[in-house]
């Protein structure tokens, strides 16, 4: 016999978006089960972040210091061999004044570090977590989606009912394509990559050293990322046809593409190859770039790599699976709080997701052209992000993640300083009325967390937490919503 259980929300993959969208999910007192097939800590492509994902998201969900506390090397920017400049050259996230000063850096991660840190997190935060469970499908009318089967770690079948079906199962998700529609690959991103890891390799002189290379030669780009002071992940990214390149032995292939890049060969002139453990296999990652056509169905989103995903040269991976985890934990939140309709909540988050999507991908297609100066790339970041600063500034607003002027990805401490506030405020509140001999509730209705819970109003929510320090926020596209001061709802806009 099957069991059932019923949740706000069942996330479907445990992966930074999937426990990026429980954890904010959880922190609103929401009943929510993440699915993960998998056993963490796993191995995982993919271990370069952005300071949109560090300083913003992570700050929101609360998992930011453990982050800091991980000891993963600080990344400061990235230095490109690329283009029609001969010598490599480098940008830094400080140039940004959205990332100016002490959230200036991202990490370089080992993702199965990484990952299982932010799904510990999901659990802390009341997120129910089950490892080893795979969904086999969704449940479904003809009005919405309402749950999912799946295999337990037994081997049991169970059911799982929720007002909200996510699926953050990544590139291999299945569930797709219950969404409707189809992915659809680039035609012009069709690449390979074959990646492997090194100890002992050379890292950029100081204070650059924990920064990205990334180095385009003939038959593609390599990547070469610093883990630690000895551990790199190493890759070339190679164009489908020449695909026959990573034909036959791995070992032999990869070899032989370093050797047609001098600089990655001079970087691991005295490495070798790590051959035990997780990082022992040579891998192969195809089909670098896709979309779904459609993100969201009554019932039901997509995030994260299940989604859409865009050739890694900037390191959006993490960074898009992270923010469409903010956006669905918007959207979700405010649904089930009856601030705004789901169709509206669904509207906003697939609209500011493929815009996220939509400005990596263009921006990407000019910097392929490698016959361009790195000046060059600076204005076509500023003309596809439509930034009102300089060149440089946009380049960086968008490689550093926070193009879309997000406060909650640049402002995250304010937003959590607000938020503490509040809740001692709340707090005092509360302590007062519990030593009042004569039960006055004025001092707990005044508060403004339960002002913010009592009231309609948006301007009442969007300033419940922060004052008149939160600024005013406008619609990023006509007739949208706007974020709540606390960045985890969905507000109707009240201006003119």
């Amino acid at each position: 016999m099957t069991n059932s259980e019923h949740f706000d929300a069942v996330v479907v993959g445990g992966g930074p978006a999937g426990s990026t969208l429980a954890a904010l999910l959880a922190l609103r007192g929401h009943r929510v089960l993440v699915l993960e097939k998998e056993f963490f800590p796993r191995h995982q492509i993919g271990e370069s972040l952005l300071p949109s994902t560090v300083h913003g998201v992570c700050r929101l969900t609360g998992v930011a210091d453990e982050l800091a506390k991980a000891g993963f090397p600080r990344k400061r920017g990235g230095t490109f061999r690329w283009g029609a400049t001969p010598e490599p050259w480098t940008f830094s996230f400080s140039v940004s004044p959205r990332m100016a000063g002490p959230t200036s850096f991202a990490y370089q991660v080992e993702r199965s570090k990484f990952d299982h840190i932010l799904l510990n997190h999901a659990r802390h935060t009341g997120a129910e977590v089950r490892e080893g469970c795979a969904v086999a499908d969704v449940i479904a009318d003809d009005e919405r989606v309402r749950g999912v089967r799946y295999t337990d770690a037994d081997g049991a079948e169970r059911e799982a009912f929720a007002t909200f079906v996510v699926d953050a199962s990544g590139n291999r998700s299945r569930l797709h394509r219950r969404m409707g529609g189809s992915r659809s690959y680039s035609e012009f991103f069709r690449s390979l990559a074959l990646f492997g890891y090194f100890e002992n390799g050379k890292r950029l002189p100081e204070p650059n050293s924990g920064n990205i290379l990334s180095v385009a030669f003939d038959s593609g780009w390599f990547w070469y990322i610093p883990l630690s002071s000895t551990l790199t992940s190493v890759g070339a990214v190679v164009r489908r046809e020449l695909a026959e390149k990573i034909q036959g032995d791995p070992e032999k292939a990869l070899l032989a593409l370093i050797a047609e890049c001098p600089l990655i060969a001079e970087y691991l002139s005295d490495a070798r190859r790590v051959t035990t453990g997780q990082y022992g296999e040579i891998r192969v990652r195809k089909d670098y770039s896709y979309h779904h056509t459609t993100f969201s169905r009554p019932g039901m989103m997509l995030i994260g790599d299940a989604a859409c995903f865009v050739d890694p040269v900037f390191s959006s991976g993490v960074h898009l699976a992270t923010y469409s985890a903010l956006l669905a934990a918007r959207s979700i939140n405010s649904t089930l709080a009856g601030l705004v309709g789901e169709e509206a909540a669904m509207k906003e988050f697939e609209n500011r997701y493929r815009r996220e999507y939509g400005v990596f991908y263009e921006f990407l297609v000019s910097f392929y052209d490698m016959h361009r100066s790195e000046s060059s790339y600076f204005w076509q970041a500023k003309k596809v992000t439509q930034h009102n600063r300089s060149e440089l500034e946009a380049f960086v607003d968008l490689v550093g993640g926070v193009s879309s002027g997000e406060a909650a990805l640049t402002e995250a401490d304010a937003v959590m300083e607000g938020r503490r506030a509040g809740y001692d405020e709340f707090a005092t509140a509360v302590d007062r009325l519990a030593h009042s001999d004569d039960g006055n509730m004025v001092p707990l209705i005044k508060s403004s967390v339960v002002r913010a819970a009592m009231s309609e109003s948006s301007q009442v929510q969007m300033h419940a937490l922060l004052g008149q320090d939160a600024a005013p926020e406008t619609p990023m596209f006509p007739g949208g919503l706007v974020s709540s001061a606390d960045s985890m709802y969905w507000l109707p806009f009240t201006g003119s």
